[in-house]
């Protein structure tokens, strides 16, 4: 009922907004294509807002999955998962008279399933990547971001605290794609249980120095704290349940080649609660068949590399042409999961001169499951008297999962893009013994 209840509210927020202004005849009407919201300039008082220092934020993303073939139950269907966003970005130097200072506050809803979860992962194993990427993290409303920022020294100095997730500002990344392999900040998919993506928050404080127009460097901590992953605790702010802190440091290039944009990250990580070893015990034995407790590391960390940048202008024009981008993570062998993961990706915008705020993009990602991983579960296996893979107590030996997608994203209105997409999913799980799979997929963006 409560899911149902925050749903309601959010959609009822946005109705009425709808309401009060579909008798406007200012050039930002409702439902007009070239509003950048869909429900308008509100007869102009939005902008004033704007002008006076309050935006107001209301967004949706909706996005359908179908297994068209393979996959480890091939009994075919389609899944649904979306998110309502409601929130304000506030200039408060116009509201209050504060200089170079800047707050934020987001709750998003989450509902829906996935369909990596319900056909195409093994349920002992699961997949690796999702072919939601907006699912996750429970049905229920979720407080994303509370913060405030201000730059010192001539605006070099940028500091912000708050509640926030390291993805916010640290390897970061657009999600132009509707595999999670290829959409925002991928440590957070493979650094396991210790960074927390959208829509987590945290409490954290980052610190940015602008070394020069092309050049600067962060650095942050993140409270690392797992009870707020919990269903009811989406507006928890107290620190109970506090493991650690996470340390991301990142150093970000951001050239303009022949006036066609570029970005470059390089950052590490470090997590300073303890983790626990995938295959050891203390004794340095294989925990799996010593009957002890897996041994206990102090920490965790890993680094990441990320490089976007637009490669041709489409005849003269900046805003359109071919764009590049490639993502790689490695992660703590001794304590994680995954161990590495790469991507590359190319994005067309403006393809055709008809739809010149179309685009077209295709991915590769792989994501490759930690040897010890495997040979932990070889050992549980042998543990278990099981060898064959039909056996219900079989533990699924896990290695790489390849993710393709191809998507074409109809910019129907400056408000609403519609992409569909067809993924195909080597291996899901990293589980050799489930079949390829094929999955159909609609991604809807809207700005209200």
């Amino acid at each position: 009922m409560m899911k149902k209840n925050n749903a309601q509210l959010i959609c009822q927020l946005s109705a009425i907004a709808a309401m009060m202004l579909a008798g406007s005849v200012h050039a930002a009407d409702a439902f007009s294509a070239d509003s950048e919201w869909m429900t308008g300039d509100w007869g102009g008082e939005r902008t004033k807002l704007i002008e006076q220092g309050i935006d107001i934020k209301m967004d949706y993303v909706g996005e359908v999955g179908g297994n068209l073939h393979g996959g480890f139950n091939d009994d075919k269907t389609a899944r649904y998962a979306d998110q309502f966003g409601l929130g304000a970005a506030l200039d408060l130097e116009k509201l209050f008279g504060w200089d170079n200072t800047q707050a934020k506050i987001q709750l998003t809803n989450r509902n829906g399933e996935n369909i990596s979860n319900d056909r195409i992962g093994d349920p002992r194993a699961g997949t690796l990547s999702s072919s939601q990427e907006v699912y996750g993290r429970g049905h229920m409303v979720r407080l994303t971001q509370l913060w405030i920022k201000h730059q010192f020294l001539d605006n070099k100095l940028d500091v912000k605290a708050g509640y926030f997730g390291e993805g916010e500002d640290f390897n970061t990344f657009p999600c132009e794609f509707q595999n999670l392999a290829f959409c925002g900040s991928q440590v957070g998919n493979w650094a396991t249980n210790i960074w927390y993506n959208w829509p987590v928050s945290q409490a954290a404080i980052r610190v940015k120095y602008n070394i020069s127009p092309e050049w600067y460097a962060q650095i942050g901590a993140y409270n690392q704290n797992p009870s707020q992953l919990e269903h009811g605790n989406g507006f928890k702010l107290s620190g109970s349940g506090t493991e650690g802190t996470v340390l991301p440091v990142e150093l970000v290039w951001l050239p303009n080649p022949n006036k066609l944009p570029g970005e470059y990250r390089v950052g590490y990580y470090k997590s300073t609660a303890s983790a626990d070893d995938v295959l050891e015990d203390d004794n340095g034995n294989n925990a799996a068949t010593s009957g002890n407790a897996y041994r206990s590391h102090s920490s965790k960390h890993g680094y990441w590399f990320v490089a976007q940048q637009q490669l041709t202008s489409h005849n003269g024009d900046a805003t359109r042409g071919l764009n590049i981008a490639a993502n790689a993570t490695f992660h703590d062998k001794d304590t994680n999961i995954v161990d590495n993961y790469q991507s590359l990706m190319f994005v067309y915008k403006g393809p055709f001169d008809a739809r010149p705020k179309d685009d077209m993009g295709i991915g590769f990602a792989r994501i490759h499951v930690n040897d010890d991983v495997k040979k932990n579960a070889e050992l549980v296996n042998a543990s278990n008297g099981v060898s064959e893979y039909s056996d219900p107590l079989f533990s699924p030996l896990r290695d790489t999962e390849y993710n393709y997608e191809l998507n074409y994203g109809f910019h129907v209105t400056n408000w609403l893009t519609v992409r569909p997409n067809l993924q195909y999913i080597t291996h899901p799980g990293g589980v050799d013994e489930v079949d390829n799979a094929l999955v159909a997929g609609l991604k809807i963006q809207s700005v209200f």
